[in-house]
C-alpha cells in the first residue's frame, strides 16, 4: 500500500528543511554548478556539502554529471526553482505583515516606553 499524498509531501518538505540544501537549490536554480563553485557560496566544509548533496540526489531533486575530476550538479526539474520563488514571495508577504505590525506597536507605545 502506498503512502498518502500528504505524507509524501511532508517527506518532500523535510528534504527541503535544511538551510544548506535550500542554498544549493537556489544556486542550481540559476545554472549548473560544480561542487568547487558551490563551496564558497554555501560556506560549509566539503564533507558537509557532500552529505547535503547526497540527500538531494536521493530525493531526485538534483542530478550529476562528471567532467574530468569535476562533478557538476543541476536541478532535475525547473519547477524546483519556481517553488523557491513562490516560497520567497510568501515569506516576503509574511515579513511585510510583521513589519507593519511592529510599526503599529511602536506607534501605539506611550512616549518614553519601549513597545512590549
Amino acid at each position: 500500500m502506498s503512502a498518502p499524498l500528504y505524507q509524501l509531501k511532508a517527506e518532500f518538505f523535510k528534504t527541503l528543511g535544511h538551510p544548506v540544501r535550500i542554498r544549493v537549490l537556489e544556486l542550481l536554480s540559476e545554472r549548473e554548478h560544480a561542487v568547487s563553485e558551490m563551496l564558497p557560496e554555501v560556506g560549509v566544509e566539503p564533507a558537509h556539502l557532500s552529505q547535503q548533496l547526497a540527500v538531494l540526489r536521493r530525493a531526485n531533486l538534483v542530478i550529476t554529471r562528471r567532467e574530468g575530476s569535476a562533478v557538476y550538479y543541476s536541478l532535475t526539474n525547473p519547477q524546483v526553482a519556481e517553488l523557491l520563488r513562490v516560497a520567497r514571495s510568501i515569506l516576503s508577504g509574511v515579513l511585510a505583515g510583521q513589519a507593519e505590525l511592529l510599526a503599529d506597536l511602536r506607534a501605539a507605545a506611550p512616549e518614553g516606553q519601549p513597545p512590549t
